[in-house]
C-alpha cells in the first residue's frame, strides 16, 4: 500500500474530526513525557537531600547536581538530530520510536537501583533513547497530514496536549510517590509508564498502513522534538519561502574540520565538567598560559564554530546572507531564554524545596486540596472521555493496543485517587518540592488558546519583538522570586516564604514561553536556503543545548551567590539578563525585520 493510500485509509475513522491514529500518538507521547518528566523533576531533589533524612538521597553539593543535569539536558538535544537521520536512513519512524521507547524503559528501570554506575548508565540510556523517540514521533504525524495542510495546526494543537498531559501527570505522580515513598518509587513508576506506552504503540501499528514504516527519501528538516513541554510546528520538510536562487555551496574540507574540532570541544566540556566537579576527573589537565585546559578546549571550540558558521553565511548572496543572520540572531536569544528558563528543574526547584513555606493549614490547606483534586482530575476526566472514544473506533482493529492503554489509565486512576485520599486525610498539607513544576503545563494548557488568537490577529508582533516580549516576562517572573526572597539572610540554607511567590513567577515564565514557542524552528525553515538548512537546524539544536547547559552551569552557583550576597541577588541576576535582552531584542527588532526581506 502506498503512503498515500495508507493516509486516506488512516482519515476514514476519525475522532474529533481527527484520525484516530493521531489520538494513538497522542497517548504514546502522553505516557513518553509522563515518564520524561516525572523522572526529571526528581533528579535535583534525589541528588541533593540528605543522607540522614526521612527520604535520603545522595547529599550531593547543590554545584555538582545541578552540572549534571546541565549535561544531561544539553545532550537530550544533542542526539535527536542523530535519531532522526537513523529513521530516514535505515528503520523508518515507527522502528525508531520503538527503539526509543525500549532504551528509555531500560534507562528507568536502571535509575531505579539507586547505585551510582546504574544511575549514570539510566540517564546514557534515557538521552539515546529519546534521540530516537522525539524526531520520529512528529515524523509520523506530519507524514500522515501531508497534503491536508488545513487539518495540520489542529492536530499540533491535540498532539501538545498530549505533552502536555503526560508533564502534568508525570511530576505529579512520580513526584509525590518519589518524595512521600521513596525514590526507587519515582523512578520505578516513570518506566513502567514507558512501558505501557511502547507496548500500546507497537501493537497499534495496523492503524497506520505504511506510514513511517520504512524511509522513502532523506528528509534534511525531520521534524525536532517537542521538549520540556514545548510546542513546535514544524511542516513536512522545509518550508522553503526564499526563492532566490543561489550559487552551489557545498561544504568544504575545512568546513568539515571546524565541524569536528567545535563537536568534540563541546562534548570534552560537556562531559568534563560534572566528571570534574563530581569524580575528580579531569579529562583535560592542562593549561595553556593563564587558561585551564577546560577554558582553552571551549574557547577554540566557539571560535572554530563561529569561524565555521561566518565562512559558510558570506558564501550566500545577499539576501540570503541576511536572512541566515536574521536566524542567527534568533539563536542568541535563545540560548539567554533557555539559561534562565531551565532553571525550573534546577534552582526553583531547590527554592520550592528549602526556601518556600509548603505547610498549610486550617482553611488554606483545605482549599489547596479541593483546587489541587480539581487539578489534578479534570483533566483526566476529559483525556479519559477522549480515550473511551479512540475505544470505540478501533477497540475492534488494535484491541490489544487498547487493553494495554486501557490498563495504563486504570493505573493513572488508582494513583491520581490513592494520592488525593492521603491527602484529605492529613490534618493540614505539605505541599511536594516537585508540585510546583506542574504549574508550566497547567499555565500552557490554559493560556495557548489566549496566545494563539493573539498571534492570528491584525496585532500579531514581529519576531523581534515576540523574542521581546518573552525575555522580559521570563525577567519579571524572575523579579517576582527575587522580591519574595529578598529578606532571606545571607547565606541561609532554608527559609519559609509564601508559596504565591512561586506560583506567579511560573505564571510569567510560562507567558514569555509562549511568546517564543511558535518561532525558532519555523524561522529555520523559512528562511535558510535548502543547501543550508541541515547545517542551521543542527546550529538550532546547538543553541538550545547551550542554554541548557548554561542554566545548569549559573543555576549551579545558587550557594556561592547566597553566601556571598543572598539568594534573592541570585534571582536578581536571572530578572537583569532576560530584561535587558528582551529590551535589546525589541531594538533590533526594525533590523531583523529588514533582514528577513519579507517572511513574517
Amino acid at each position: 500500500m502506498s503512503d498515500s493510500s495508507s493516509r486516506e485509509n488512516i482519515f476514514s475513522s476519525t475522532v474529533l474530526g481527527h484520525p484516530s491514529a493521531l489520538f494513538v500518538l497522542f497517548f504514546t507521547e502522553m505516557w513518553e513525557r509522563f515518564s520524561f518528566y516525572g523522572m526529571r523533576v526528581l533528579l535535583v531533589l534525589f541528588l541533593t537531600a540528605g543522607l540522614l533524612s526521612n527520604n535520603p538521597g545522595w547529599e550531593w553539593p547543590r554545584e555538582n547536581a545541578l552540572a549534571l543535569i546541565g549535561t544531561y539536558g544539553s545532550l537530550l538535544y544533542l542526539t535527536p538530530l542523530i535519531g532522526g537521520y537513523v529513521a530516514d536512513k535505515i528503520t523508518g519512524y515507527r522502528v525508531a520510536v520503538v527503539i526509543g521507547c525500549v532504551i528509555m524503559t531500560l534507562g528507568h528501570a536502571a535509575m531505579a537501583l539507586e547505585t551510582k554506575s546504574s544511575f549514570y548508565l539510566g540517564l546514557g540510556l534515557l538521552v539515546i533513547g529519546t534521540g530516537f523517540f522525539k524526531p520520529n514521533i512528529t515524523s509520523i504525524i506530519s507524514n500522515m497530514y501531508k497534503g491536508k495542510d488545513e487539518k495540520k495546526d489542529g492536530a499540533y494543537t491535540i498532539f501538545y496536549m498530549g505533552v502536555n498531559a503526560g508533564a502534568f501527570f508525570g511530576m505529579m505522580i512520580c513526584g509525590y510517590l518519589a518524595e512521600n515513598f521513596g525514590w526507587s518509587w519515582g523512578f520505578g513508576l516513570a518506566g513502567i509508564f514507558m512501558m505501557l506506552g511502547c507496548l500500546q504503540f507497537w501493537l497499534a501499528r495496523p492503524i497506520f498502513g505504511d506510514i513511517g514504516a520504512k524511509p522513502t527519501r532523506y528528509n534534511l528538516t525531520p521534524d525536532l522534538p517537542l521538549t520540556d513541554a514545548k510546542f513546535e510546528e514544524l511542516e513536512d520538510g522545509p518550508k522553503v519561502v526564499n526563492q532566490e536562487t543561489d550559487k552551489r555551496n557545498p561544504f568544504r574540507m575545512f568546513d568539515y574540520v571546524l565541524m569536528v574540532v567545535s563537536a568534540v570541544g563541546g562534548l570534552l566540556y560537556l562531559f568534563n565538567d560534572p566528571l570534574e566537579k563530581i569524580e575528580k576527573i579531569n579529562l583535560l589537565p592542562f593549561k595553556v598560559g593563564s587558561l585551564s585546559g577546560t577554558h582553552f578546549v571551549v574557547l577554540v571550540a566557539l571560535v572554530s564554530f563561529l569561524i565555521l558558521l561566518i565562512t559558510r553565511i558570506i558564501r550566500y548572496s545577499p539576501i540570503t546572507r541576511d536572512r541566515i543572520i536574521a536566524v542567527c540572531f534568533c539563536g542568541l536569544f535563545t540560548v539567554f531564554f533557555f539559561m534562565a528558563f531551565e532553571q525550573s528543574l534546577g534552582s526553583m526547584t531547590i527554592f520550592a524545596d528549602s526556601y518556600t513555606d509548603r505547610e498549610l493549614v486550617g482553611s488554606s490547606a483545605m482549599i489547596f486540596k479541593i483546587i489541587d483534586a480539581l487539578l489534578t482530575t479534570v483533566p483526566l476526566i476529559i483525556i479519559t472521555w477522549v480515550l473511551l472514544k479512540l475505544f470505540g473506533q478501533t477497540f475492534r482493529k488494535i484491541s490489544l493496543s487498547n487493553i494495554f492503554l486501557g490498563i495504563a489509565f486504570m493505573g493513572i486512576w488508582c494513583l491520581v485517587i490513592f494520592r488525593l485520599v492521603n491527602k484529605f486525610s492529613e490534618p493540614g498539607n505539605t505541599i511536594d518540592a516537585s508540585w510546583f513544576a506542574i504549574l508550566n503545563s497547567f499555565f500552557i494548557i490554559s493560556l495557548a488558546p489566549l496566545f494563539s488568537k493573539w498571534w492570528e490577529s491584525k496585532y500579531n508582533p514581529s519576531a523581534g519583538m515576540k523574542y521581546g516580549f518573552g525575555l522580559i516576562l521570563l525577567g519579571i517572573g524572575f523579579g517576582i522570586l527575587a522580591f519574595g526572597a529578598w529578606d532571606i539572610p545571607q547565606g541561609a540554607m532554608t527559609a519559609k516564604v509564601s508559596i504565591i511567590f512561586l506560583i506567579l513567577a511560573y505564571l510569567f515564565h510560562t507567558m514569555g514561553e509562549l511568546c517564543l514557542s511558535p518561532l525558532g524552528l519555523s524561522y529555520v525553515s523559512k528562511l535558510v536556503p535548502p543547501r543550508m538548512i541541515a547545517f542551521m537546524f543542527g546550529v538550532w539544536y546547538l543553541a538550545i543545548a547551550v542554554g541548557q547547559k548554561s542554566a545548569g552551569a549559573m543555576g549551579g552557583m545558587i550557594d556561592k551567590i547566597s553566601e556571598a550576597y543572598s539568594i534573592g541577588t541570585f534571582f536578581l541576576i536571572f530578572t537583569i539578563v532576560p530584561i535587558g535582552m528582551g529590551l535589546l531584542a525589541m531594538s533590533l527588532s526594525p533590523i531583523m525585520k529588514k533582514l528577513m526581506h519579507g517572511i513574517k
